[in-house]
């Protein structure tokens, strides 16, 4: 045997020798990893919970106690974050063999906003509450008589804007609601944009948007998006065009039959539903309507009634029912003792045993049944992922949590309105089914392009490709761009209208609810397949008439997925049901393909334009004068 020879088995044997030393060592320090995370888990329940409680309180009586203590206990966590994340970084987790322990370091070593010194994390609270604040106590003075003002969102205003047909009286309450919402908050929210950028900056990210497009674990989700958006543009511009031609026959001059429509005649303050103007739009107004409203209150439903039908669904997928705390604690009813509170529907996770919340303001409507649907659905995905580590307590992706909630909403198809009774003497023929599609078409479908315009706005901005005094301009041209609606006054560059939708003002990132609406009609198409109900190989198989209660099997692949929360990479938890470990749009375009076949041929038939005219006119109010001056 030569030298080389001998020095190459030297090489060999000290470098297994060297590796047996360092996978030992790893392994010892992963021993120590799980000690330490079994301890913190505990700290972080409790802490959590606290905060939890603390923002509950708040949201449900905002007063300055109640958001001192909010405050106060949110900057003690975010110090304690910190620390924790000091600690984190002693630990050499990235080369850990155990995953799961490897992904438990890594979300815990994400600071966001604690990333930030002390006084300027309390500086982005501040401005935060503030924009809440008086996002929850605008009132408004009533059209008919200005001397009553205790008009508020909800329900005052929303009511109003679903139910009149006064072109002046909607333009009235939504100039209103845009100038006291809106404007008033722009310091604040400058405030937050700086602070938004120095903690991504501290988290290693280029902006607030690289920040919130992390979580979604995959560097191309953006492309996915737009790739996605153009398959889904030709229905939404048909759609589009069928709206704007209807209303025309309603509202003659205040529509134009090719350009933009005005957004204050679409029955929501955003335009990010269309629904309430069904019964104006109607393809097939003679046939019955899907709406239960009236059979409800004939049958004196309750909002406890509501929820306990919510329940009833879920327990027929073999889920449990809930806790007896979740009755005694939630707030399903808006309090008659005058407190302010934000009356926004939302599912709280206290991190506490089984202590899961609702806070809605519930009516007795078809459209809030839907929404006690999908709000139990985040009920029951907590109570699914109860037993992970804390920081595996959330959904698979941002978005998985809406998904889950409008999978089951999804599923109040009429048909399970029938086995239930509340729909009766409905017959089920081919214009019925347009009808049913098309309605839901003005909540969904009119949605998407809605969402994605307002985190498209905020990247913009996080990423700094804005001037201040154009903040108000951009935001109302991507809305138009992407929409095809406008604000029913002109809006001037003194105004600020982004403040004016909750999640802005909230700080609550919107892509979720864009990413939710591709999901979830992927998981309910898996579901459907489960259940018997759905052969996608089969021409007389429509996915819409899908009903997955009492299914075992849809319920228990859906246990299966919700109880993985965070613990995996989202296209693991996607797989369980859909056998697709890819975000798609084919499962939503096939659930409507029959009504954009519908539209294609009713709009050619009317000769109804498609498409509108992309430019929005942005001035300042002195701009506006000369230009009226000359």
């Amino acid at each position: 045997m030569n030298k080389n020879s001998i020095a190459i088995i030297c090489l060999i044997v000290c470098a297994f020798y060297s590796v047996q030393g360092v996978d030992q060592n790893i392994e010892e320090e992963e021993i120590r990893a799980r000690a330490f995370l079994d301890e913190l888990n505990d700290e972080l329940n409790e802490r959590r919970s606290k905060q939890t409680t603390a923002e509950w309180n708040f949201n449900s009586n905002i007063n300055s106690k109640n958001e001192e203590i909010k405050n106060a206990i949110a900057a003690e966590n975010a110090e304690f974050f910190k620390e924790t994340a000091n600690q984190i970084l002693a630990f050499d987790f990235k080369a850990y063999k155990d995953e799961d322990l490897k992904r438990q370091f890594k979300e815990l070593s994400k600071l966001g906003y604690a990333a930030l010194p002390r006084d300027k994390f309390k500086l982005l609270n501040d401005a935060i509450n503030a924009m809440e604040s008086n996002y929850a106590k605008v009132h408004i003075c009533s059209f008919k008589n200005r001397t009553k003002c205790d008009l508020q969102l909800e329900p005052e205003l929303t009511e109003i804007l679903l139910k009149s047909e006064d072109p002046e009286e909607l333009k009235y309450y939504w100039t209103q609601w845009y100038d006291l919402a809106g404007t008033p908050t722009r310091q604040d929210f400058e405030t937050y944009l700086r602070l938004n950028k120095e903690a991504a900056v501290l988290n290693n990210f280029t902006s607030g948007a690289e920040m919130w497009l992390s979580e979604y674990e995959d560097d191309t989700i953006e492309a996915q998006l737009e790739n996605i958006f153009e398959e889904i543009r030709p229905l939404y511009q048909q759609l589009h065009a069928y709206v704007r031609h209807s209303l025309k026959q309603k509202y003659g001059d205040l529509i134009h039959e090719d350009g933009l429509i005005p957004m204050h005649l679409l029955g929501n303050m955003w335009a990010q539903s269309w629904d309430s103007i069904y019964k104006h739009t109607t393809p097939y107004p003679n046939k019955k309507s899907t709406d239960v409203t009236e059979e409800m209150i004939a049958q004196n439903y309750t909002p406890f009634k509501m929820f306990k039908l919510g329940e009833q669904f879920y327990e027929s997928l073999n889920m449990s029912a809930l806790p007896q705390s979740f009755w005694e604690r939630s707030l399903i009813e808006k309090p008659i003792d005058g407190r302010e509170l934000i009356c926004h529907a939302s599912a709280w996770d206290f991190y506490n045993e089984s202590d899961v919340r609702i806070s809605q303001c519930t009516r007795i409507t078809m459209d809030d049944l839907y929404t006690v649907f999908h709000e139990m659905g985040h009920i029951y995905y907590f109570l699914q992922y109860k037993d992970q580590p804390n920081v595996f307590r959330d959904g698979a992706n941002p978005g998985f949590h809406e998904a889950i909630g409008d999978v089951f909403a999804l599923s109040l198809t009429p048909k399970h309105l029938e086995k239930i009774g509340l729909l009766k003497s409905y017959e089920r023929d081919d214009e019925a089914k347009i009808n049913e599609l098309y309605e839901k078409a003005l909540q969904k479908i009119v949605f998407l392009p809605f969402a994605y315009s307002l985190d498209q706005y905020r990247w913009s901005l996080f990423r700094g490709e804005v001037e201040p005094d154009d903040y108000n301009c951009k935001f109302w041209q991507m809305r138009v761009a992407a929409s095809g609606i406008k604000p029913p006054v002109q809006r001037y560059k003194e105004d600020f209208d982004p403040p004016a939708k909750y999640h802005i003002t909230a700080d609550v990132e919107y892509l979720r609810y864009v990413v939710s609406f591709i999901l979830q009609f992927q998981i309910y198409k898996g579901t459907c397949i489960l259940a018997g109900e759905y052969d996608p190989n089969s021409s007389h198989s429509v996915l819409s008439d899908c009903d997955i209660y009492q299914s075992a099997e849809a319920g228990n692949a859906l246990k299966k997925m919700l109880s993985l929360g965070l613990s995996k990479p989202w296209p693991e938890s996607l797989e369980i049901v859909t056998g697709q470990r890819k975000m798609e749009a084919s499962a939503l375009i096939e659930y409507f393909k029959p009504l954009q076949d519908w539209l294609e041929k009713r709009n050619k038939e009317t000769g109804a334009h498609i498409g509108w005219d992309l430019d929005y006119e942005c001035l300042s109010k002195a701009d506006m004068e000369r230009n009226e001056q000359n």
